[in-house]
């Protein structure tokens, strides 16, 4: 049988590349997805009796693209395709599954399968979480390259972990080695490098052209930095981050937090004279108890730093059915005091972005570029399909360090409204209760929390 098949370079580039992990991606129309099924075509032809299974977020998404192109192309004298199983089968014994994981959990009909190549169309619509599960799919004893393929478009609930896994790293189609030994490589893709679609609908750029910047620069010019649905696009790296400083000790300084055992993140944060907010140090950590987690916090502020208040969610004053105390009880019984924030995730969102906002050229959130985790955080939380008012709480993982810092934004914007309705509160029997029971800093921090009793 003879083929004939055209692609562009990079398309050949992505055919030919040997690295266990493959990234084709960037702007919008560089050809990555029929470089996929061009790709898989000859793999399957050159390696009979192979499998492979490529992979879309959803079964639409999937039949309207790689399924119908592969249909479009794959000759039928080699080719059959059961739309049942969505398989197709090769002569030669190959054979191609088309697939989708639509929630978290689908992976796990792939739990018993094995594959030589597994390859992922728009990587950045799944979770880390699904991609890392489905590297175990891809094994076999037969010889063949055992590889994972995948190619994508920046922005989606994955934007922030595919930059981070193929992107970042090294240099753009440089292949290196990550640090759990597998060697990766990012091949970008631009419009102007696919002739096929310049020449077949030379329109396609101006239509780009003609989109606001942020899209423009994510579709047309494949910047990572900015995506489509991210929500805080105000965030800019050269502006916002800034070097290390010793922060003067008359600044009022603030602890924030947001704690679950799957994720603790603090972060320390100190007001200008002028107005400006420094976040200075920032703690994350996964699977700390709160004894563990309390004294993580203590010993990473140096003693002598007056704290004037450690902010906490809502959610960490509800008692709970085992022992009747509060989380927030708990961390007081190991030293930490928490003043309630709010869980107002609308107005705390707001308040985030009046902090990024520019003012007289200068913006009023600056982070010590030692904050790694808010500094990769806060740009790639997405905006929420449902209610877009509010950011997307998938992926969960990335969501911890800028929930931390909405609780402080609330707070330092409604600082007078917050303690004007404490004074206004009244006392129940349990407020009493854990008053007469605390020592003298804790009676204090209860003042501080509900205000003078009446």
């Amino acid at each position: 049988m003879k083929l004939s098949l055209s692609v562009t370079k990079k398309q050949k580039r992505f055919i030919d590349a040997v690295e266990s992990e493959v990234l084709f991606g960037g702007a919008a129309g560089g050809g990555k997805s029929y470089g996929q099924v061009v790709d898989a075509l000859l793999f399957a032809l050159i390696y009979p009796g192979s499998k492979q299974l490529i992979m879309r977020r959803s079964f639409a998404e999937l039949d309207k693209s790689l399924i119908r192109t592969a249909l479009a192309l794959y000759p039928r004298s080699v080719f059959t395709f059961n739309s049942s199983t969505h398989t197709g089968r090769f002569k030669n014994g190959s054979c191609i599954d088309f697939g989708y994981c639509a929630t978290e959990n689908d992976v796990y009909q792939y739990q018993s399968a094995e594959y030589d190549c597994i390859r992922f169309d728009e990587l950045t619509h799944f979770t880390e979480a699904q991609y890392v599960y489905m590297l175990s799919r891809v094994r076999g004893a037969n010889g063949y390259p055992k590889q994972i393929k995948s190619s994508t478009n920046p922005g989606g609930v994955g934007h922030s972990w595919v930059k981070a896994r193929f992107v970042d790293p090294a240099p753009k189609d440089t292949p290196f080695v990550g640090s759990d030994g597998m060697s990766r490589i990012f091949i970008p893709s631009l419009l102007d490098e696919n002739s096929f679609l310049s020449e077949g609908d030379p329109e396609y750029r101006k239509r780009l052209l003609a989109l606001p910047e942020r899209e423009k620069r994510a579709l047309l010019y494949g910047d990572w930095d900015i995506f489509e649905g991210q929500y805080f696009t105000e965030f800019d790296r050269a502006s916002h981050v800034v070097k290390p400083f010793e922060i003067p000790a008359s600044w009022r300084k603030y602890r924030t937090l947001d704690y679950g055992l799957d994720r603790l993140a603090v972060l320390w944060i100190a007001i200008a004279p002028d107005g400006a907010v420094y976040v200075y140090r920032e703690y994350c950590e996964s699977g700390l108890p709160i004894s563990q987690a309390a004294r993580a916090i203590t010993d990473r502020t140096p003693k002598g730093e007056d704290i004037y208040a450690t902010l906490a969610p809502p959610d960490l004053w509800s008692r709970t059915q085992e022992t009747g105390k509060t989380k927030a009880s708990l961390f007081q019984e190991y030293g930490v005091t928490f003043t309630k924030s709010s869980n107002d995730r609308e107005c705390g969102w707001l308040a985030v972005k009046e902090l990024l906002c520019h003012t007289d050229g200068e913006p009023r959130l600056r982070i010590f570029e030692n904050c790694s985790e808010l500094i990769k955080c806060l740009p790639a939380l997405t905006v929420d399909k449902i209610r877009p008012t509010d950011c997307a709480t998938e992926p969960h993982e990335i969501t911890h360090a800028p929930d931390a810092l909405r609780g402080f934004a609330i707070f330092h914007t409604r600082p007078a409204e917050a303690a004007d309705k404490m004074r206004r509160t009244v006392w129940t029997r349990d407020m009493w209760e854990d008053y007469r029971t605390a020592d003298d800093e804790g009676k204090k921090y209860l003042k501080q929390k509900y205000g003078e009793p009446i």
